[in-house]
């Protein structure tokens, strides 16, 4: 099979994708080259580009269409939000918002073009607003404990927003709690605390793995998605604390068990992002998320009263006399009730296409289309069939993906080690061919040193925010001593 054109355009790793407000008109695409690329999808056949965006100053993680497309905001390592004016694209620049750390996520008020909110690194959840002349002030900052790692406005009830963090927790907050002087706050803005903690019968302790990114569905009544770090993908019903479903890739899509020695779906080495959507205008009954497997996956989600009548719940003697040692749970601490959500292990279909890690999958909110990206300098358009308003001509995926070698060849050695000196490799004829396959061979060498099998238990022991680490170690020491493809056919440009 010839190899795949894809949406190239870009010097290096993608790290965020965003289609327009509405219908999904333009897609953002932006990562470490400090461009951002605006592609038409009301062209005929898209292949390159409308426009290549310049301003920010460091890596971009984080872009989002206002609520009318009016401006499109940006953020990442250059601690400063820049906003874009889309009528006046090639002129009108304008720093909008700045901080003291990267900029993690954007969210922009359903409603409102000139009402968005920035979350970053040191904790802090900022509201902005255009239309005021004021400074910011601290009535429109929130101070988490932890690093934010996601935020973003309900769709439809525009004084909620849902967040999570770096220590793993993910609340339901209400701006009207969380913002404005600070005698009439209260809880933080909380309403509701999702459960994230982790307990599995042969481990004492719990565990609290790491929440890379949160997403609601488009109607926000429905499910609210976590990705966890050295976890799978899990969901919520907005209302229900508890999770009703996490997704797996145990199976291949024809719903056989994947091969012993076939890589399968993990996340252990990047921050992901995924996304809900639809075939059509109703509900979004599909999930989608990138691996470290070089794949995207989407899911099917069942609707979520059928989740509920089929997530398992003990209470703490039924639990003691469960007898799969190796089952987890979610539960709020050794003492509650522990909730088994409905394992979804059979993927809808497997997204290939890519060399390497597959960080985030997007949903056309409208066309029959899902674009991917990763660590590559590429992007990757899918389709479920060979040609749509805006492709044609489009070639089968590729039914495998490149092989991980267990070990470094001589070859993969020496790109590493250029890839730490910061030399470019003499076999390697182009300047952008040189960084990308040092980028390849770097994260190579991660998963390889990561492994499959991480055990999130051990990676991400539960701790308190306040807790020391000379306690978690006394825990771990008393512990110690205690203790004995049918692939669907999809498409992708060519």
């Amino acid at each position: 099979m010839n190899p795949p054109r894809k949406l190239e355009a870009h010097t290096s790793c993608v790290n965020a994708l965003a289609f327009s407000s509405g219908d999904g008109r333009f897609l953002a695409s932006g990562g470490d080259d400090l461009r951002i690329c605006l592609w038409d999808f009301h062209q005929d056949d898209i292949k390159s580009p409308s426009i290549a965006l310049r301003g920010p100053k460091g890596n971009i993680f984080c872009l989002e269409f206002s609520a009318n497309n009016r401006y499109l905001f940006s953020g990442g390592t250059s601690e400063t939000v820049l906003k874009y004016d889309i009528a006046y694209l090639e002129s009108d620049v304008k720093p909008s918002a700045s901080g003291r750390d990267s900029i993690r996520a954007i969210t922009c008020h359903p409603v409102q073009d000139e009402v968005f909110m920035s979350a970053s690194e040191d904790g802090k959840i900022r509201r902005h607003d255009g239309r005021s002349n004021h400074d910011r002030t601290t009535k429109d900052t929130l101070h988490a404990e932890s690093e934010i790692t996601g935020v973003q406005y309900h769709p439809t009830i525009d004084h909620l927003f849902v967040t999570s963090d770096g220590i793993g927790r993910v609340f339901l907050r209400d701006t009207r709690m969380a913002f404005g002087p600070l005698t009439k706050r209260s809880n933080e803005g909380i309403v509701q605390r999702y459960n994230t903690k982790l307990t599995r019968k042969g481990t004492r302790h719990l565990c609290n793995p790491e929440s890379n990114s949160v997403i609601f569905d488009k109607e926000g009544f429905m499910s609210t998605s976590i990705i966890c770090m050295h976890y799978q993908p899990t969901i919520y019903a907005l209302s229900d604390p508890d999770p009703l479903a996490v997704l797996s890739g145990a199976n291949l899509p024809d719903g056989t068990p994947n091969p012993p020695n076939q890589r399968t779906y993990i996340n252990s080495c990047t921050m992901k992002h995924g996304s809900f959507g639809s075939p059509d205008s109703g509900t979004d009954d599909l999930y989608a998320g990138g691996s470290d497997d070089f794949r995207g996956y989407v899911w099917r989600i069942p609707p979520l009263a059928q989740l509920e009548q089929r997530r398992k719940v003990f209470s703490k003697n039924e639990w003691g006399s469960y007898e799969s040692l190796s089952t987890i749970a979610f539960t709020e601490s050794h003492f509650d009730q522990k909730i088994v959500p409905v394992e979804i292990a059979t993927p809808l279909c497997r997204l290939t296409g890519h060399k390497s890690i597959v960080n985030t999958v997007l949903f056309h909110p409208h066309l029959l289309h899902i674009v991917t990206a990763g660590v590559e300098r590429n992007i990757v358009l899918h389709s479920p069939t060979p040609s749509s308003p805006c492709t044609e001509g489009l070639q089968p995926s590729p039914l495998t993906v490149r092989t991980l070698e267990p070990d470094d060849g001589d070859d993969d050695r020496l790109v590493y080690l250029s890839a730490l000196t910061g030399i470019r490799p003499l076999n390697v004829e182009s300047e952008d061919d040189a960084a990308e396959r040092q980028t390849l061979s770097l994260f190579d060498h991660i998963l390889r040193e990561e492994g499959d099998d991480v055990d999130v238990f051990r990676n991400r022991r539960w701790r308190s925010p306040g807790s020391s680490d000379d306690e978690v170690e006394t825990e771990e020491d008393d512990e110690d001593s205690d203790s004995h493809a049918r692939l669907s056919p999809f498409y992708y440009l060519t």
